[in-house]
């Protein structure tokens, strides 16, 4: 015998094998409580693949102007945003959503509008009420600025809904980045 197998048998003696019938028996296809939460994570997880909060939302006022822009956004790219300059490409209305809901298609729709290159698009939200403040109109407030694609948002003006929608200016797709590309290293040539 090895050194090692000797220590083994040595560290082993006075151990007695426990007898088969006391063991825990698991029954077949029932599941543990363990087990069922896991499932159902896991089935929200690919249900909802959006990380944005629904908790501690402030809701805000009817009136109140919603504007953000991120650092290096040119003033004036923002100002055309804020006057509603920029040709509107996709609409999303969030009218009669649940904060879950809106959430889920919040995230859907940038990513879509990513995908389709679109630029600008418009999300109406609603403006609430004085006894009902805009709840879905505080959640756009803290989820996009939260989401990368976003550069910038604004309220909208008047004909498109003003405090009731905003604007939303989406960086380039990576197509459009190509295009852009070699469009201008076509002009310098």
């Amino acid at each position: 015998m090895s050194d090692e197998s000797e220590l083994f048998h040595q560290a082993m003696s006075g151990i007695r094998p426990l007898a088969t019938d006391k063991l825990p028996v698991r029954r077949a296809g029932g599941t543990t409580p363990g087990q069922a939460y896991r499932r159902e994570a896991a089935r929200r997880a690919l249900d909802d693949d959006s990380f944005l909060p629904t908790t501690f939302i402030e809701p805000l006022p009817p009136h109140a102007i919603l504007e953000w822009r991120r650092p290096g956004v040119q003033t004036g790219v923002f100002r055309k945003l804020r006057r509603g300059e920029y040709p509107v490409e996709a609409v999303l209305d969030l009218h009669n959503m649940t904060v879950a809901q809106a959430r889920r298609e919040v995230y859907r729709f940038v990513q879509t509008c990513l995908r389709e290159s679109v630029r600008c698009a418009l999300i109406i939200h609603g403006k609430g009420s004085r006894q009902s403040p805009g709840l879905l109109k505080g959640c756009l407030a803290r989820w996009l600025p939260m989401l990368g694609e976003v550069l910038a948002f604004h309220s909208a003006c008047k004909y498109h809904g003003g405090s009731g929608a905003v604007y939303v200016l989406l960086k380039k797709s990576a197509l459009e980045k190509e295009r852009n590309r070699r469009r201008f290293q076509l002009a310098e040539r």
